[in-house]
């Protein structure tokens, strides 16, 4: 069995590792921060060294238990908790490696528990380094596009909607989905659209350019 002095160096050990991790995505506003990870991998190394011990405590009445036994049902039972991560943004899909990096941090955690902490250690080295060098190598040399929600408000006039897509289209946004509302009483209009953005698009130029079309009101850009 454990002594106590294992069970609490684990614990601590399981903590650092999980703020590692914690930390780099709560740098980055991501909906499982800090204190998640840090969470996530105690409870995941408790799991582990109270399955380890209650195997070896029974094991005369039993005949040997199955140390795995509660550490699978921590990996199965993080599905939740990764679930809750991912939210839907216009057509883009964000979290997916927030919920990633929480999964792999209870594997973590388990493998901490049960005594593999170079493993352990070096599991942690190996996802810091994928969600802070290769998101840099991402940026810097794989060009991508994001999806922006356009917000515009404007007095209607003829042929005001055609004049809008031309100059979304100018600067290379891709349309995926346009809601019209337009106010009668006022002769008010309210375009909103998801688009696709190239990843160097001048906004400035394109504020310049809304600001000079007739009747617009407000534009924003999110």
């Amino acid at each position: 069995m454990l002594s106590i002095e294992d069970t609490i160096s684990r614990l601590i050990i399981a903590a650092f590792l999980g703020a590692i991790i914690g930390f780099e995505r709560e740098k980055n506003n991501q909906p499982a921060g800090l204190r998640t990870h840090i969470i996530l991998t105690i409870g995941a190394t408790i799991a582990m060294c109270v399955s380890i011990n209650i195997s070896a405590q029974y094991q005369s009445a039993t005949g040997g238990g199955d140390p795995g036994r509660i550490a699978a049902q921590v990996i199965s039972g993080i599905g939740f908790l990764g679930a809750g991560a991912i939210f839907r943004f216009g057509t883009t899909i964000k979290g997916l490696t927030t919920a990633t990096s929480l999964w792999t941090m209870a594997i973590i955690g388990l493998a901490v528990g049960a005594g593999y902490f170079i493993l352990s250690i070096i599991g942690t080295l190996l996802v810091l380094i994928v969600l802070i060098v290769l998101q840099i190598f991402e940026k810097k040399l794989i060009s991508t596009h994001e999806d922006k929600v356009i917000f515009i408000s404007a007095i209607d006039r003829s042929g005001f909607v055609d004049e809008i897509r031309e100059l979304l289209t100018k600067f290379s946004f891709v349309i995926h989905t346009i809601g019209i509302s337009k106010d009668m009483e006022q002769n008010l209009i309210e375009i909103e659209a998801v688009a696709k953005i190239p990843p160097k698009h001048n906004v400035d130029q394109m504020v310049g350019m809304m600001s000079k079309m007739e009747g617009i009101k407000k534009f924003t850009l999110r």
